[in-house]
């Protein structure tokens, strides 16, 4: 390991930490010592006409659907990667400047978590989008890996452990150890997926048209992936297709389950695949430890059931899944040979010259 100059030693004493978990539908940022401190949606308010940023997080969130023609609520993140650089840069450096105790000393050395799946040109994206936004170097940990760190799982023994990271673009699955993917898959289904298949299901058979937020809210409240002890009923409102007026329907929780059978049940069979071409003597560790799932898609009532149905595996949801990834990114300067082996694996950790 390269020799840190006394300079550099204070350098760093200077700056702060941060852990982002920059997520499709939310971002978190974790400070070194003080815990997590933004959960906000990842979502901006943009003035059409001047460009000019308006709102980011929890207050954009509460304008989308209700914003006059010249005001845009934009999500600059889709399906887990940045699809407006600009606008992704902009919320970044708000949210880095926002837990910032010392900005005025030194940047700030970052850790984001990205999905597996993507590629290179999407890491560097991530990668020059933060120190666009303010940071000393940026290192990118693999989202897999975050959560299954994050959930507290023994990912740097010699045994085998599998975790599920259902976020709102992407779901991640992997089997880890000795602290590395052994296996992995990334499908770009996860919770933005499920709104749009209950969206779908209201206008094909209620002939009803409900936002997003709308969906998003059903499927937290009476969303399900496997038959409730007591099925219950929930209203949708929205506007009538026919006469573009407003309009009401009752629909229980079985015709929610039917709306999102379709990514629950490729969420199911990347799960199901992935055990299929795991090593044998990591089957037996999996049966032992179980299969995590993480990422706020964790929370669908039923879903570690459904998979634990499938697979013949037990299944659980680690504690507070939607922390896990940024748990899981900050532990890594907890650990400064992982640090280096994050530089190292993804070639990101270049401050900035």
């Amino acid at each position: 390991m390269a020799r840190i100059g006394p300079f550099a030693r204070l350098f760093g004493f200077l700056s702060q930490d941060i852990a982002i978990d920059l997520g499709t539908a939310n971002t978190l940022v974790a400070v070194r010592g003080r815990g997590i401190t933004i959960v906000e949606p990842s979502i901006v308010a943009i003035d059409r006409t001047s460009k000019r940023i308006l709102a980011i997080g929890g207050d954009a969130q509460r304008m989308v659907g209700r914003t006059p023609s010249n005001i845009i609520a934009v999500r600059p993140l889709r399906d887990g990667v940045i699809s407006d650089f600009e606008v992704t840069e902009r919320m970044l450096a708000y949210f880095i400047r926002a837990v910032q105790e010392r900005a005025f000393l030194a940047q700030p050395r970052v850790v984001v978590g990205v999905p597996s799946g993507v590629t290179e040109v999407e890491k560097r994206a991530v990668h020059d989008a933060a120190l666009s936004a303010g940071a000393r170097s940026c290192f990118l940990i693999e989202e897999p890996l975050a959560a299954a760190i994050g959930s507290g799982m023994p990912v740097m023994e010699a045994s085998g452990c599998m975790v599920v990271d259902i976020g709102g673009g992407t779901t991640e699955v992997a089997v880890i150890s000795l602290g590395g993917m052994v296996v992995s898959k990334s499908i770009r289904v996860a919770g933005d997926a499920m709104d749009r298949g209950i969206i779908t299901y209201a206008r094909q058979v209620h002939n009803l048209l409900i936002g997003e937020r709308t969906a998003e809210e059903v499927k937290q409240s009476a969303g399900s992936a496997a038959p409730l002890e007591e099925e219950e009923t929930v209203v949708l409102r929205g506007r009538d297709q026919a006469t573009g007026l407003p309009k009401s329907v009752e629909v229980s929780t079985v015709e929610l389950r039917d709306a999102l059978a379709g990514p629950v049940g490729q969420i199911v069979d990347t799960v199901r695949s992935l055990i299929e071409i795991t090593p044998p003597e990591l089957v037996s560790d999996l049966m032992a430890h179980g299969i995590a799932l993480a990422g706020g898609g964790a929370l669908l009532r039923g879903l570690d059931r459904r998979i634990s149905q499938e697979t013949r595996f037990p299944v659980y949801v680690s504690e507070e899944p939607l922390l896990c990834v940024v748990r899981g990114a900050g532990a890594l300067f907890e650990e400064i040979e992982m640090l280096a082996a994050a530089e190292g694996q993804f070639d990101s950790g270049r401050s900035r010259r």
